[in-house]
């Protein structure tokens, strides 16, 4: 268990930027990604790349599938917390990854 004083949250702009990265590496444009997402308009894209917000749940796991990794490594975590607990951190977003990857797949059964 993590004490209070340490907890681990989403860094917003550094995982815009690995999207950003992620995306333009494997050839895709905001376009694209616009049609594949069934986005009305590109600037839910361009705000994840600004880290303003993040994908939803869906998104990330569409971005995922077509990105070829997995969902967790879409995210670039802020550790505030000492170095020896890392791993817990990194172990509980794990568990809430596959948590909600088995929630989309029973959603889509």
């Amino acid at each position: 268990m993590l004490p209070d004083s340490a907890y681990l949250r989403i860094d917003l702009e550094r995982t815009g930027r690995h999207l950003e990265k992620l995306i333009r590496q494997r050839g895709y444009s905001v376009k694209d990604i616009q049609r594949i997402l069934h986005l009305s308009c590109p600037q839910p894209i361009y705000r994840w790349m600004r880290g303003q917000i993040l994908p939803s749940v869906d998104h990330l796991f569409m971005l995922a599938r077509l990105l070829h990794v997995h969902m967790e490594d879409l995210l670039i975590p802020s550790y505030e917390a000492p170095e020896d607990m890392a791993e817990e951190q990194r172990s509980r977003v794990r568990r809430m990854i596959a948590y909600c990857l088995e929630y989309l797949r029973i959603r889509a059964a």
